[in-house]
């Protein structure tokens, strides 16, 4: 009850004051495992507020939402596996309840390396169609993080277009990872100002200048710069994003300069949010 309260006051008082700044845990995947307690204490000493997540390192879920609330960490979303989706959703629904999160997130197509081709992209609609819907009836938000392999032509446009056209709103959104979207050769402000209010979700990530694209949806993590001194475009986007309809941003830094990055990440950010 005490844990339901607390998250109720954090919901009232975000809504409030405007939205904060949220890290993708995934960022710690090398230090997390190693001191769940310090770690978190050292992401809420950054001013880091909201977390997307997943795996608890070790804890029960019960006890790792506790560390989480001790420390002013709300947990907004969780991976959703793609196989999960297709054939175990009630898993899904299972899990997101748990972690007591409005989304969950499916991070990878699974396609041959390379380019997603379209028949690829048409069974993953079909999937995150029935799921979306299955998920929706119960209360939870699905979306999908492109890698940058959906942006290579096709028609008028690209496969991502085909998608997210053919994806109902009500069912199925996404969640920008600025980075992936720019390595994969389209511009992210451009893409969420096309398709408003379907990135509800993003992951805050910066380029460094002079990197190549990429379409498999692979590259070099100490491509990974601080907010703000990258080729993305971080600034413009971040002027638009609010009113354009992200609901959370979440920094993601898979350098091996995190610790040092993020706080001057979040310090970049202050300009927009809390």
């Amino acid at each position: 009850m005490h844990l339901r309260i607390t998250l109720l006051l954090t919901l009232v008082l975000s809504t409030a004051f405007g939205q904060r700044i949220g890290m993708q845990l995934y960022s710690l995947r090398d230090y997390l495992p190693k001191d769940v307690y310090g770690y978190l204490d050292k992401t809420s000493d950054w001013g880091i507020r909201e977390l997307e997540g997943g795996s608890t390192y070790g804890l029960s879920v019960e006890d790792f939402l506790e560390l989480c609330e001790e420390h002013d960490l709300d947990m907004v979303a969780i991976g959703a596996d793609y196989n999960d989706l297709a054939s175990g959703v009630n898993k899904v629904i299972d899990q997101a309840k748990a972690f007591g999160v409005d989304y969950v997130v499916c991070y990878w197509i699974p396609h041959a390396d390379g380019p997603l081709g379209i028949e690829d992209a048409k069974k993953a609609i079909a999937v995150f169609s029935s799921a979306g819907k299955t998920l929706a009836e119960n209360g939870i938000k699905l979306c999908y993080h492109p890698h940058g392999f959906e942006f290579t032509k096709y028609g008028d446009g690209t496969v991502f277009d085909y998608m997210i056209k053919q994806l109902d709103p009500r069912y199925m959104n996404f969640e920008m990872d600025v980075y992936w979207v720019k390595q994969g050769g389209a511009d992210p402000l451009a893409l969420l100002k096309k398709y408003p209010n379907r990135f509800p979700l993003v992951h805050l990530k910066d380029r460094l200048p002079g990197t190549p694209n990429s379409d498999n949806g692979h590259a070099d993590v100490e491509t990974n710069v601080v907010l703000g001194e990258g080729d993305v475009g971080i600034g413009a986007f971040m002027d638009e994003a609010k009113r354009l309809g992200v609901k959370h941003f979440f920094i993601e830094d898979e350098s091996s300069r995190v610790i040092d990055q993020v706080p001057q990440s979040v310090k970049f950010l202050k300009k927009w949010l809390k």
